[in-house]
């Protein structure tokens, strides 16, 4: 495992491998930060993968009522993740602190679910968790970012995804065991899945570093294009005269800018690239149905025993683990967001074969393995492409933008599925989402198409001039 000394001022992962004379393509913050998200992750799906069956089965809540359960699990994150963001890039970076403050929240709700019965305070105790998740994951995404190279995050991103999906891949696992194992199985599972979310902290405290320092600043470019990422050219340093001595002394005379105030932070958004990278991110999110919707229709279509049900999520987590470095490196060579788009693709055919009326096992394992390829497709490569959208210096507060979006919507779409399910029927409602899904890709395809076409003449002029 990665060491680092949480008290150094700058990142040992940051530091060119002085032996080879390059960076390593997978920094070693990349994989302290995926060890930590794989024990949260292990914590974080044992309760995702029983509290379906849990509030709706031993409960007896509604479908729209896990509705709004849902929509907090999406929606509340989103509300405090630009909060997260902006603060992590204050105060010469404290990405780590905020990810800490996240983290530690959601381990000390964990066992919480043990006291509360009710909607109400099931509803509350998810909130504060998914607050904790919103603080984390735009810091931990940024040091992401700042650790590697421009031309190497879409793999970093996935060698990330691929550790946090580990985690999700064991989680389901580990609460089908404790709810074999026990008699008062959920109680076992919260009680078991808050030790797990304490170790996560550890790890965090002891082995990512307090401060990273990115060895080269984003591309110039704003707008986030649907090609390759650019690669950074670098320029010959300047011979020393007397008159840029005196130049560099005065420049170190002058204060150090100030701290980015959230303004700054909203102000990203006059960016076109991340504008639009935002807005179609959203717009997709507004036709993304749950993981925990998918699961219920696919355990009453095929008529699951209820103990099976944890191991739903082990389709998707196990095709995402395997797809996730592999689908990395190709948004960095193909484009990000011609990948982030064909992944919506996968989530459409996935429905389509929900709505089938072939009742069988395979058509069961097949949707989880394209569930898996959509987030591999779009998750990690979403955040990439956003890194490539904004300053280092707006890392957090950019990540934190986009992923808000995205978490609304999905937040909004969680509430109309849960109505339409109550009013129509499962079935029905996902028919709805497809037909929506496919309207949205088409807009957003046409939206990126545009913000390339104008990037690529803007390349192609500057070009001409030289």
């Amino acid at each position: 495992m990665y060491l680092a000394d949480s008290r150094s001022t700058s990142s040992a992962a940051a530091a060119p491998n002085t032996r080879s004379g390059r960076r390593p393509a997978v920094p070693g913050t990349v994989l302290a930060l995926g060890a930590v998200s794989l024990i949260t992750d292990i914590s974080s799906e044992m309760v995702t993968a029983v509290l379906p069956l849990y509030v709706v089965a031993a409960l007896g809540l509604s479908p729209l009522g896990f509705g709004l359960l849902d929509g907090i699990n999406n929606g509340v994150g989103a509300l405090v993740r630009l909060v997260g963001g902006h603060l992590a890039d204050r105060g010469g970076r404290r990405h780590k602190v905020v990810a800490g403050l996240g983290y530690g929240l959601s381990a000390l709700c964990k066992p919480l679910f043990l006291f509360v019965h009710t909607l109400p305070g099931i509803s509350a105790v998810l909130a504060a968790d998914r607050t904790g998740k919103g603080l984390r994951t735009a810091p931990r995404d940024a040091m992401i970012s700042l650790a590697t190279r421009p031309e190497h995050r879409g793999r970093a991103f996935g060698v990330h995804r691929a550790m946090d999906t580990t985690g999700a891949l064991l989680g389901p696992l580990t609460a089908f065991a404790v709810l074999r194992a026990t008699v008062d199985g959920y109680d076992a599972v919260f009680a078991v899945s808050g030790c797990i979310a304490a170790l996560g902290v550890l790890v965090l405290v002891l082995f990512v570093p307090r401060r990273i320092t990115a060895e080269t600043a984003p591309t110039a470019t704003a707008d986030v294009t649907a090609g390759a990422t650019p690669a950074a050219t670098p320029e010959p340093a300047p011979t020393a005269t007397p008159a840029t001595t005196s130049a560099t002394a005065a420049r170190s005379a002058t204060p150090a800018p100030s701290d980015p105030t959230l303004r700054d932070a909203l102000a990203l958004l006059r960016r076109p690239g991340l504008r639009r990278l935002t807005l179609c991110a959203a717009l997709l999110g507004l036709t993304t149905v749950s993981d925990a919707f998918l699961y219920l229709l696919l355990q009453r279509e095929l008529r699951l025993p209820a103990h099976l049900f944890p191991l739903l999520p082990l389709g998707t987590a196990a095709a995402f683990l395997l797809l996730a470095v592999p689908m990395g490196a190709l948004a960095d060579r193909m484009g990000r967001l011609r990948l982030f788009l064909a992944g919506h693709g996968v989530l459409l055919l996935g429905y389509c074969l929900v709505l089938a009326r072939v009742h069988a096992a395979p058509v069961a394992v097949s949707v989880l393995v394209l569930h898996g390829a959509f987030y591999a497709a779009t998750d990690g490569v979403l955040a990439a492409a956003t890194s490539e959208a904004v300053p280092a210096a707006h890392q957090g507060a950019g990540q934190a933008l986009v992923g808000t979006g995205q978490a609304l919507a999905r937040f909004a779409c969680s509430l109309a599925f849960g109505a339409g399910w109550s009013l129509w029927g499962g079935r029905r409602a996902l028919a709805v989402t497809a037909v929506a899904l496919t309207v949205s890709a088409l807009v957003a395809w046409a939206v990126l198409r545009r913000n390339a076409g104008t990037t690529h003449t803007r390349a192609t002029h500057a070009e001409a001039s030289t």
